[in-house]
């Protein structure tokens, strides 16, 4: 049977500096989602990248003495590291500096304009340097920009711009035929009510006030200005041609399953992109997804006010996966998440070390120290197994609902649900008991053969969040992960295989302490 493509993005990454944790809880849900799907059987296509242009990187490479392109390439090395520090599974890791982008986005700003959807005019405004955006009056308080809270200054400058009136009302319908397009619920009615409404002004598409960008082909004293740059490296990564020549990547994978992105470029993704996309005449992307932000406390990240916690450091601290359960954990589907080292340590010790690591540890160690390491069913069922057996069984369902609306938190809880009802298995049947009674040896076996198997699920579960502690599990008891269409059948752990003589500890628990001792080193 053909597999069913899935097409799924995050937004790529501006190359200013070294991405926080809250930047890149964005690449560990999409992983996870990405690796989710695989396992359902699609066909998954995943990219990530680094938005390399605009006036911010080209003052910032002037500042450390390096040319703009050496500048981007160490920082985009930087991205590449702590993506792949982080052991996500991206197909194509997109730059817009690579050559196959920049000549597509030449074409495609041409053919725009060939068809009369740019124009030339002239922008006047108060500018923002931070963001790199034009603002009204009416949007700017104290002098200061709306957004990041910088001090903003007049400017004036010839500029290209885009016709996003000529779409509004095409997209307004669309959005209300596809209440799925954007996702949550809320930020649809956000897009709508603020922006699409009240009447869309024209977009700002080029600039001649710096030079770091790709040039306009036609008219290079301009270049092309971030909206159509950043936002079409989603087709161009696939072998988009604005000629129609398109590759075979994009032929089978677009239009995008789904576009991971922060709340706060929804904007640009749910209504300046879909416009090009019209005007491009491209099919939209089926979904965009606008996840909450990870605060610090309550406060949100940001390099210029130092309140960041880097990912790398929390994995020297805690290991990667235990950073990828707390990122994906800890996040609500509307609202936002919050990260503290305190909060870190207490999900470490309580739902890694206890709930999971021990339980495991416990059920190896009761195999070897009754059975020599062998693991056998030996059929003496009691009433006790039928609801564990079905809480096992049934998690996989239950996973599936929550991640096909993108409730990747909720989908934890459910398989956490599983190693929590193995726990309390070990508490209803007290194996030590039953091991003090000759006559209880087959009840025993059955009852360990039962937790290994509920291990054996859980643990394949676990694979598209945990990847590294699902592989160690499954190494532990000597299982194979159990194939998607089996998690929901109990008792195909083979009888008679041996665990490992000697169970690792997957997560220690660790001492408040002694890690704020450690964090303040970092500092």
């Amino acid at each position: 049977m053909e597999k069913k493509p899935y097409y799924i993005t995050t937004a790529i990454a501006y190359t200013s500096g070294k991405p926080h944790i809250g930047n890149t809880y964005e690449i560990i849900l999409a992983d996870a989602i990405a690796r989710f799907r695989r396992m359902e059987g699609f066909d998954v296509r995943f990219q990530t990248g680094t938005d390399e242009h605009g006036q911010k990187i080209e003052d910032k490479a002037t500042a450390a003495g390096m040319t703009p392109k050496e500048f981007v390439d160490k920082t985009a090395g930087e991205v590449k590291r702590i993506w792949d520090l982080m052991n996500t599974s991206y197909d194509r890791f997109i730059r817009t500096t690579d050559p196959d982008h920049e000549l597509q986005i030449q074409k495609i700003f041409k053919k725009l304009y060939e068809k009369g959807d740019i124009y030339k005019g002239a922008y006047e405004g108060m500018y923002c340097k931070e963001c790199e955006a034009f603002y009204t009056e009416s949007q700017i308080e104290d002098g200061k920009c709306p957004e990041c809270g910088m001090e903003v200054h007049p400017a004036k400058e010839e500029a290209y711009f885009f016709k996003m009136s000529k779409y509004a009302d095409r997209l307004i319908e669309h959005i209300e035929t596809h209440p799925e397009f954007i996702q949550p619920e809320s930020r649809k009615n956000e897009m709508m009510n603020n922006f699409l409404k009240p009447g869309l002004m024209d977009l700002c598409v080029s600039r001649t006030s710096f030079k770091w960008g790709i040039p306009v082909d036609f008219d290079p004293s301009h270049v092309v200005y971030v909206w159509v740059d950043a936002l079409s490296n989603y087709i161009t990564g696939l072998g988009y041609d604005a000629d129609g020549n398109h590759g075979e990547l994009y032929k089978k994978y677009w239009p995008a399953a789904l576009h991971l992105i922060g709340k706060d470029i929804l904007r640009f993704h749910t209504i300046y992109w879909p416009i090009m996309l019209m005007a491009l005449d491209v099919p939209l992307p089926k979904q965009v997804f606008g996840h909450p932000w990870l605060l610090l406390g309550e406060g949100k990240m940001s390099k210029s006010k130092g309140n960041v916690i880097y990912a790398d450091d929390l994995v020297d601290i805690f290991g990667v996966d235990a950073v990828r359960y707390f990122a994906i954990h800890e996040m609500p589907f509307e609202n936002d998440g919050t990260i503290t080292w305190e909060l870190v340590v207490e999900r470490v010790n309580s739902d890694l070390a206890n709930t999971l690591g021990n339980l495991v540890n416990r059920t190896i160690s009761m195999s070897n120290k009754y059975f020599g390491g062998e693991v056998s069913d030996k059929g003496a069922e009691e009433a006790v197994d039928q609801d564990f057996k079905a809480v096992i069984c049934g998690t996989r369902d239950k996973a599936v609902e929550k991640m096909t609306d993108l409730h990747a938190a909720d989908a934890m809880t459910e398989i956490w649900n599983l190693f929590k009802r193995c726990n309390k298995y070990i508490d209803e049947t007290e194996p030590w008991v039953l091991a003090k009674d000759e006559a209880k040896k087959d009840r025993l076996a059955t009852v360990l053969y039962n937790l290994i198997e509920g291990i054996n699920i859980g643990a394949s579960l676990i694979q598209p969040f945990m990847p590294e502690t699902s592989d160690k599990i499954l190494a532990q008891i000597n299982a194979k992960p159990r194939a998607f269409e089996d998690m929901d059948k109990f008792g195909l752990y083979e009888s008679g295989t041996h665990v490992t003589e000697k169970p690792e500890i997957l997560f220690a628990r660790k001492d408040l302490k002694e890690v704020l001792a450690k964090v303040e080193e970092l500092l």
